[in-house]
Formats: structure tokens, C-alpha cells, sequence
């Protein structure tokens, strides 16, 4: 349990630190000559749900912490090795690793047309699956262009929750090459379950992970 709450306080001092300046004055990341350059810039972002109602003025943008930001393999390294793993993080908690530019918000310009598939887990799998999708993100395994936006964590009571955000819901050939990129890098047996919701449905009933669409390969 100590080295667990270690775990939370250097991330929770790490995000204050960062979270100081808001994301549009960052000035431009700074990439070492001899770093191993991944193809995109990404940003780190955590997000909690307090017990209780939310204040009436407070919006999920306010929620959301800016952790870190890496260009490089090193970069990522330097800041993933440092941070809580999803399975060590309270409930109702949420990671979301996201391309620079692009807000892990349903109105983002980026995500407004698109969706996102939905990957149920049982609690104590969420840190092993939520690594391996993500090194798969940044290692582009799912040579889909620019679809995809980024990948979320959500820590629940009883399941956590994986979701992989794209740009174009109506495309459903990426959007099926998206889901079995998934299917492969997580290693999901053929019966799982997997979800898709659109943005626009989310925007509609205010909801991440109810009325989904299921599909059942």
C-alpha cells in the first residue's frame, strides 16, 4: 500500500506541476537529436470523478489534467515509468493519451464526427491491457493514417473499461480494421464482446458507455 500511494503522489505532484499552465500557452516540445522521434506528439491526461455531485459550474473540461506531453520513445519512458498504473489508480478515475491538438472531448473538432470502440475488462487487467494498447498506438500497429485520436482507461467499481477513440465513425472499413487491431494486440479470445458508440450518440444522452452498438465477431 505505501509504494502504491508513492505511486499516486508522484503522479498527483507531476500533473500539478504540469497543469500550471494551461495547454494552448505550452510553448512547442522540445525533441533531443538523438531521441527515437515517434510519428506523432502525444499528451497524457487524467481525469477523476469526486464522490458526490459535481458543482453546478464545473465541466468535464475542468476536470481533466494535462500529465505530460512526449514526442519521442525516451520521452514516453521518462513519463510512463513514473506514473500510477491504471490498476493502482481510485475508481471512477481515467487516463486518456491523446494526440497534441486533440481535447479527450466528445466536441473536439478531431473527435466530433467519430466514435470509439469499447473493450470491457474484469477487474486486475486493466494496467497489462492498457499498456499493450498503448504501445501499439504509438507504435502505429493499427496503419489506419491519421483515424485514429487516442485511447482512454476508465477505472470503475466493478469492470474497468478500454476505449479507442477514432476520427470517422461512418468509415466502417477502418473502423473494423481498428477493432481487430484491438482484438489482436490485447489477444481477446473470439467470443469477446466488443462495443462501439458514435460521439454524436454520446453528445445525445450525455453517456460514454451506455447504448452502445455490440458486436460479437
Amino acid at each position: 500500500m505505501d509504494n502504491q500511494r508513492e505511486d499516486q503522489d508522484r503522479t498527483d505532484r507531476q500533473m500539478e506541476r504540469t497543469n500550471a499552465h494551461p495547454l494552448v500557452n505550452l510553448p512547442p516540445l522540445e525533441i533531443p537529436v538523438d531521441d527515437h522521434k515517434l510519428q506523432y506528439v502525444y499528451c497524457l491526461w487524467h481525469s477523476r470523478k469526486k464522490p458526490g455531485k459535481p458543482p453546478p459550474t464545473q465541466t468535464f473540461d475542468q476536470t481533466l489534467k494535462l500529465v505530460c506531453r512526449f514526442g519521442t520513445v525516451e520521452q514516453f519512458w521518462s513519463c510512463y515509468c513514473y506514473l500510477a498504473r491504471p490498476s493502482q489508480l481510485p475508481s471512477q478515475s481515467d487516463y486518456h493519451l491523446f494526440k497534441e491538438g486533440i481535447k479527450p472531448m466528445w466536441e473536439d473538432d478531431a473527435n466530433r464526427a467519430g466514435g470509439k470502440w469499447i473493450v470491457r475488462l474484469r477487474k486486475g487487467l486493466s494496467s497489462r491491457c492498457w499498456e499493450n494498447l498503448i504501445l501499439a498506438m504509438l507504435g502505429e500497429q493499427f496503419m489506419v493514417g491519421d483515424e485514429i485520436c487516442g485511447a482512454v482507461i476508465s477505472i470503475r467499481y466493478q469492470e474497468d473499461i478500454l476505449s479507442v477513440w477514432n476520427r470517422t465513425a461512418g468509415d466502417q472499413m477502418t473502423t473494423a480494421r481498428i477493432r481487430d487491431t484491438i482484438r489482436r494486440v490485447l489477444n481477446l479470445p473470439p467470443n469477446t464482446i466488443m462495443e462501439y458508440k458514435t460521439h454524436t450518440d454520446s453528445i445525445k444522452d450525455n453517456s460514454s458507455f451506455r447504448n452502445t452498438d455490440v458486436f460479437l465477431k
